[in-house]
């Protein structure tokens, strides 16, 4: 059930949950401003391009901070996926700015040149991290991208999630130039999924995350979530006027059942579209114009499993 809320003077969408959230979000370039020479992050630093200094990174995670807060209106998420994210500083940071959740992060850097990364926030009286791994990605040649983090948790005690955030390789370059890019880390998704599943045919495994590309059935024995709002010409992310579901969820059979997703498209992570006389995510940046307000050119999806 969607009932309308108020939080920090911001009318959001709360949504009334039983059992299980589990959160995807791209939260869009969220750079630590000190220069780490060993990545191509000069853009995001006080020097840089866009003139990212602690202010404007402290303003970035109080908006990530109100994003989940509003989500959690009623029940916080008990795992959040994080897409974009430089270091694990920014992850001690963002716990900050949201004294009040238990929330703990797994992370660990990656080859990506730029340095931005996937990591996931839990909650910690809900969630036990029993195993996390980086997955690595082997690209040809001298391309690097992201590692997939896979973590195996136990929900209160009781039930074992398999959980993969993944931010697959970008289209920069051109969608059919790329695909290669993606499908090497749909294969190293594929292999790890079907040994867990040769160890238990009743695992409940959740891959998350930014995939770069339109949704699809092509992991053996799992379920995307997100074709049935595709289908319908929902998305989290805009480009040219069109929306697209670029962030998706892909489950096992034993988490499907009873489960169901959201697009987290509450008015105030919105404005407007004027080229297309529609809306779109507001972005933290538009080109090199900084806006204060902002939060990410992604939204929020959420993935209920009901326990």
């Amino acid at each position: 059930m969607i009932k309308s809320t108020y939080i920090l003077g911001l009318l959001v969408l709360a949504i009334e949950v039983h059992g299980q959230t589990i959160m995807s979000y791209n939260v869009e370039n969220l750079f630590h401003p000190s220069d780490d020479v060993t990545k191509v992050d000069d853009e995001f630093t006080e020097e840089g391009k866009k003139h990212w200094n602690r202010y404007r990174y402290h303003q970035k995670l109080h908006q990530m901070a109100v994003v989940i807060a509003a989500v959690g209106e009623k029940k916080r998420p008990d795992i959040i996926g994080l897409n974009e994210v430089e270091n694990d500083s920014c992850l001690i940071d963002l716990c900050k700015k949201m004294p009040h959740y238990p929330y703990r992060w797994v992370h660990y850097d990656s080859p990506d040149e730029r340095g931005i990364d996937v990591a996931m926030l839990y909650d910690s009286t809900t969630m036990k991290v029993i195993n996390s791994v980086p997955l690595a990605v082997e690209l040809d040649g001298h391309d690097y991208t992201r590692d997939i983090l896979y973590c195996t948790m136990r929900y209160k005690n009781r039930d074992t999630l398999h959980i993969f955030v993944c931010h697959l390789p970008s289209q920069l370059g051109g969608s059919s130039a790329t695909e290669w890019k993606r499908e090497k880390a749909k294969q190293v998704l594929r292999q790890n999924i079907s040994f867990i599943l040769r160890q238990n045919e009743q695992a409940k495994i959740v891959v998350m995350g930014d995939f770069n590309s339109a949704p699809k059935e092509d992991i053996k024995d799992m379920y995307n979530m997100m074709l049935t709002m595709a289908k319908k010409g929902l998305g989290s992310h805009k480009y040219q006027g069109q929306w697209t579901c670029l962030d998706q969820f892909y489950v096992s059979e034993s988490v499907k059942i009873g489960s169901e997703v959201v697009i987290y498209d509450a008015p105030f992570l919105l404005e407007e579209d004027a080229k297309y006389s529609s809306t779109q995510p507001k972005r933290t940046y538009k080109g090199y114009s900084y806006q204060k307000d902002g939060y990410s050119d992604h939204l929020p999806i959420l993935l209920q499993i009901k326990l």
